[in-house]
């Protein structure tokens, strides 16, 4: 009560400082996650989206370029001229000495507007290229649907026998190399995880003593447990996946007795919020005993479930109390 009492009177003589944490409390979520948004953003397209783009400009200049050198028009560098003719077509000089087509020129010169014209003639060309045939406003929806369209043909290449084969001899080379392959087991752990938990069937949510009595810990049961587990133990047991805070993405995996497990009435969403907040974001849900009263403590089910003892509502109303 004391601790309380002076951390009450704390926080009122501070309320610059109260009042600065409940804003930053209020606004860092979405900042955060329009940050973490931003980030995904800019690292496809520096690392997936420009590669593809700059492949795709440099084909459709190669394709349509018509640069001329000095040589092939006959012109002596002490003769050259801003602008020529060849069979009836004008051509422009670029700052490096080549000549391109004037309309590409012009058109180059117009969309730049204040900026420097590119200084060669592959660089006009590129520029041409982007302003004519590669607008980001049709590029970039075209790009993501041709990344999922090729996501879609990998994954149904991998579903088939030949593809997990050739898929299994890859892995099989990236575990020879001694440095790439421990980078590359830890990033598949967690790729699956987060991209494969339709293979994860988590039944219920429940609370285990782990890692010794005394201690619960949330976690996630995932079926039931070798037989010859529950044979030894005399009684049925659980196989149950206990995340890590604050990142769910690991875990323990253990076996425990199905008498010795407290169901709570929680879903996986609440779970994994409780977990990544490290116990601050508490579900506002009640629980249910899936054991006898001889099973745990009375300490430990009135902890869990408040409602459980006609005797806890004073200390409710008091801890309401004390959070308002």
């Amino acid at each position: 009560m004391n601790a309380a009492h002076k951390s009450k009177s704390n926080d009122s003589r501070n309320p610059f400082r109260v009042a600065v944490l409940r804003g930053l409390g209020v606004l860092a979520p979405p900042l955060l996650t329009i940050v973490i948004f931003l980030w995904i953003g800019a690292t496809i397209g520096q690392y997936a989206i420009e590669p593809v783009f700059k492949t795709t400009r440099g084909a459709v200049v190669w394709w349509i370029a018509d640069i001329r050198s000095p040589e092939e028009l006959s012109i002596d560098d002490e003769d050259a001229q801003e602008r020529v003719t060849l069979d009836g077509a004008p051509y422009r000089r670029t700052n490096d000495g080549f000549y391109v087509p004037s309309d590409v020129y012009v058109e180059v010169m117009e969309e730049v507007g204040k900026e420097p014209i590119p200084d060669t003639g592959i660089g006009v060309y590129q520029r041409y290229v982007e302003i004519k045939y590669l607008r980001p406003y049709w590029v970039i929806p075209f790009y993501i649907l041709l990344f999922i369209f090729i996501l879609y043909l990998l994954g149904k290449f991998m579903a088939a026998g030949a593809g997990r084969v050739f898929w299994n001899i890859f892995e099989r080379g990236i575990g020879q190399v001694p440095l790439v392959r421990n980078v590359y087991s830890a990033v598949k752990q967690v790729s699956d995880f987060v991209l494969a938990q339709q293979h994860v069937e988590f039944s219920r949510v429940v609370a285990v003593e782990w890692p010794r009595k005394g201690i619960w810990t949330v976690a996630l049961v995932t079926g039931e447990s070798l037989p010859e587990i529950s044979a030894a133990a005399n009684e049925p047991v659980l196989s149950v996946l206990i995340p890590t805070s604050p990142m769910p993405m690991t875990g323990f995996t253990v076996t425990v007795k199905k008498s010795e497990t407290i169901d709570l009435s929680l879903s996986f969403d609440q779970a994994l919020q409780y977990i990544v907040s490290a116990g601050v974001a508490v579900p506002k849900s009640g629980t249910k005993l899936l054991n006898s009263p001889s099973a745990v403590s009375d300490a430990a089910r009135a902890m869990l479930d408040p409602d459980l003892d006609d005797d806890s509502d004073e200390p409710k109303e008091a801890s309401e109390e004390d959070l308002s």
